[in-house]
């Protein structure tokens, strides 16, 4: 599987790596196949990587930055 990010301004990028995998392990306990956790992983980690310092994604933040 081949998960293409989506363009954000990379401000600290800690954090992403256990965002991205709590995200795929949450969308695949709900049911997501493995290609559509993966890219909700990516989206979530997208959204982590523009804010300075370890931080939590929203559920508001994450559905806007899956509009883009």
């Amino acid at each position: 599987i081949h998960v293409a990010g989506l363009p954000v301004k990379v401000r600290d990028v800690s954090g992403a790596g256990d965002t991205s995998l709590a995200s795929l392990v949450l969308a695949l306990c709900a049911g997501a196949d493995l290609e559509t956790a993966a890219n909700f992983a990516n989206a979530a980690a997208g959204v982590v990587v523009a804010k300075i310092g370890t931080a939590a994604v929203t559920p508001a933040e994450l559905l806007k930055y899956l509009e883009l």
